[in-house]
């Protein structure tokens, strides 16, 4: 039986499989898709998945000149402090009412000054960390969305009843096997979209980076769940007829630039 490390980092996300996982996808899509768009996206998060493992191995890391540079200054304050309290005398006469609450309250707001400056400093990297977090959610908000484009025009109703070609868009000469493998890459890239943002949490454990993460899941979780609506009418449709004509690169988004 293994020991509970041994555990957790057999369950852990290892960040270089998923970005193995993406370079495969994006073989795949170059392969049925030269030239698209799709193909164009995929490599785009290829290299947001190599820039994240980066960062997240990053977060993972103390960043040791801060911590030594906050315990420095740590205790520069508590030698401060301790100073002052030395140096204070005791009053040769009782304090009278007025006096004590004027020394009481004068007390109390250097303790909150103090503590405030000691609460800056100590959470100063987990804010650093959380920045970067942060950062890396609005691309990868960016990407779903850019993903949810690409299957946007993809209609499986259009090739049970084709309507009049539109001359402001390409023809949609994409067969139903060539659609449903499209929509089935865009459903792939949304949900691999969510494991790089997992990416960042799996070392960093707070909150606010936390839930940008899972905002970026659910939200991929969404645009997938249209994805299969759409795939689940294309199976509905049984078995293909016959192979309509293959398409030809760059001719089946025109209408996603």
């Amino acid at each position: 039986m293994g020991t509970p490390a041994t555990a957790r980092r057999d369950l852990s996300l290892d960040a270089d499989s998923v970005a193995d996982t993406v370079e495969l996808l994006c073989r795949r899509v170059e392969e049925r898709f030269p030239g698209s768009g799709l193909a164009r996206l995929c490599r785009e998060l290829d290299r947001v998945t190599e820039q994240a493992r980066q960062r997240a191995a990053w977060i993972g890391r103390p960043i040791l000149s801060l911590r030594i540079a906050v315990g420095l200054l740590l205790l520069l304050i508590a030698a401060g402090l301790a100073g002052t309290a030395v140096s204070l005398h005791r009053p040769k006469e009782p304090l009278e009412a007025f006096q004590f609450i004027q020394v009481l309250e004068s007390s109390i707001n250097d303790v909150v000054l103090v503590g405030a400056g000691v609460f800056f400093l100590v959470t100063l990297e987990t804010r650093i960390k959380r920045s970067r977090a942060l950062e890396a959610r609005r691309e990868l908000r960016a990407i779903a969305h850019i993903i949810d484009m690409h299957q946007l025009t993809k209609d499986p109703e259009w090739l049970v009843t084709p309507g009049r070609e539109s001359s402001l868009i390409e023809r949609r000469t994409m067969s139903r096997f060539e659609l449903s493998r499209y929509l089935d890459y865009c459903s792939e890239m949304l949900s691999i979209t969510g494991k790089v943002a997992a990416l960042y949490i799996q070392d960093f454990d707070d909150d606010g980076a936390l839930a940008a993460v899972n905002e970026v899941e659910s939200l991929s979780t969404g645009l997938s769940r249209k994805i299969w609506q759409k795939l689940m009418i294309l199976y509905a449709m049984g078995p293909e007829a016959e192979p309509q004509a293959r398409i030809t690169p760059g001719n089946f988004d025109a209408d996603e630039a």
